[in-house]
């Protein structure tokens, strides 16, 4: 991937000091436009971020995994297909935060993460309150989280957490393929969601509005 000029692979060093060099500046710098940033988090081989950046040319979109060799796929389908408003930064999630600067992304999308449920606050879970206090440092306020998963436990978890902070909750549906919804939640479909699909599993699908307001609190759960 060395040899691909939309991917990031930064060292330790570049990051554990919270200077890297694109921090702030990856609209100036990398993109060279003002379109929003959208982040894909987990981003796998990076199917969200590729088809996103096809059908929204005016937006700016970042894929962020610590697999290489699924992140090789979406970076190698950018380059074949001159998708200029693409890029993949190859690094642990806990570090995205070194990455980005206050109000740098618009929107997060998170697709078919761990549910991390073993334990009822696990701090590896991405839509847990640890994680939303990190994206708070780069999100705009009120900016967009989606997720997407085949998990009613993670989606249910959620969709306390937002209701218990009183974040505005935009969309919440325990069938995408059967709910009203339209664009690119039902559209754009992921390797692992083909699979779930042919299974007969059902898609579960939240969006919300993450505000800058007060402290994030975990839920009360059964």
């Amino acid at each position: 991937m060395k040899s691909f000029g939309n991917v990031f692979q930064p060292g330790f060093g570049e990051i554990f000091r919270d200077v890297y060099y694109l921090k702030g500046k990856w609209r100036k710098s990398y993109f060279r436009n003002d379109n929003p940033v959208i982040l894909e988090l987990g981003c796998g081989k990076g199917e969200y971020t590729v088809r996103l950046a096809e059908q929204y040319p005016y937006l700016n979109l970042i894929g962020m995994d610590i697999k290489g060799a699924r992140i090789w796929t979406g970076a190698r389908y950018a380059v074949d297909n001159n998708l200029k408003n693409v890029a993949f930064i190859r690094t642990r999630i806990e570090f995205v935060t070194s990455f980005f600067a206050r109000n740098e992304i618009n929107e997060i999308w998170l697709t078919f993460p761990d549910p991390q449920l073993k334990k009822r606050r696990n701090k590896k879970r991405l839509t847990g309150s640890l994680f939303l206090e990190m994206y708070r440092q780069f999100l705009i306020d009120d900016g967009v989280i989606h997720l997407k998963t085949d998990s009613k436990d993670l989606f249910e978890y959620t969709r306390k957490l937002v209701l218990h902070n009183k974040f505005r909750l935009i969309y919440a549906t325990e069938d995408l393929y059967r709910s009203d919804i339209t664009g690119a939640p039902r559209d754009i479909r992921t390797y692992y969601e083909n699979q779930f699909l042919e299974k007969g599993m059902d898609i579960f699908y939240l969006s919300f509005s993450l505000n800058h307001d007060k402290e994030i609190e975990e839920p009360l759960l059964e």
